[in-house]
């Protein structure tokens, strides 16, 4: 799959904030930081939990479950016990609407 999706409105997921969707029978976290809007699977590399239920300070998620840390840009993991990154995906806004792209 390679087409574009639309998962929210751009209004759900306000600067500063993370907003859980599902595509299909994906769980994807969205980040907004400073107005860009970034797309990783919603779920922990460390333990499988939902990510959306974290914490974003600036550029970076933090698990609530155990605290793991990733890049919302990229999907790195960069904080412990997380070692592994989460899948990210491409990300369009179009007219107040948020986009991803699965494939």
């Amino acid at each position: 799959m390679s087409d574009w999706i639309r998962v929210a409105a751009l209004d759900d997921v306000p600067p500063g904030t993370l907003h859980g969707v599902k595509v299909e029978r994906t769980a994807i976290v969205l980040a907004n930081v400073d107005g860009d809007v970034y797309a990783l699977r919603d779920r922990c590399s460390h333990a499988d939990f939902p990510l959306h239920d974290g914490v974003l300070m600036g550029e970076t998620l933090e698990c609530v479950h155990h605290g793991a840390k990733f890049d919302v840009c990229s999907g790195k993991a960069t904080g412990l016990p997380a070692i592994r990154p989460v899948q990210s995906y491409e990300v369009e806004v179009r007219d107040d609407d948020v986009f991803i792209r699965l494939g």
